[in-house]
């Protein structure tokens, strides 16, 4: 039988690398933009949707957490590198995203740029949690 109190463990995980020379605000912007990403690609980690005691229902949310880590620009590159390697879903971010104002803008920035030069300042990606353990190598947990 299963008991609902028992903690879920999770064999996946979410994980968002930024730079760590990005502002506050800046952070904040990419790590949403960033995981917006992974769950319109893959629904089953999205939970079910919350209702309060009053029955008000509420948007489903990620059912497992999401890591947050830092690097410098080099590790961000070699993070994307490896993710592409492993066929990991994979979301990114380039600084030209801070300056568009909408979806087509940003889209058209990312695709004028070829891959091994994308000035990315951050990356979300899903995965065997080994797996992106592996991509994430040399990132620390951001403070």
């Amino acid at each position: 039988m299963n008991d609902e109190r028992e903690p879920i463990g999770f064999d996946t995980k979410i994980a968002v690398l930024l730079r760590d020379d990005l502002l506050p605000w800046q952070r904040l912007n990419a790590t949403a933009f960033l995981v917006s990403g992974v769950g319109t690609l893959i629904p089953e980690v999205i939970g079910e949707a919350y209702e309060d005691a009053d029955g008000t229902g509420y948007l489903p949310m990620f059912r497992q957490p999401v890591l947050v880590f830092a690097g410098t620009r080099e590790t961000l590159t070699a993070a994307h590198a490896r993710a592409l390697g492993r066929s990991l879903p994979l979301a990114v971010f380039t600084s030209d995203l801070f300056t568009t104002g909408n979806d087509r803008d940003n889209r058209a920035a990312v695709r004028a740029v070829p891959k091994d030069q994308l000035d990315l300042v951050g990356l979300a990606v899903h995965g065997p949690r080994n797996a992106v353990d592996k991509v994430l190598k040399g990132a620390r947990m951001h403070p």
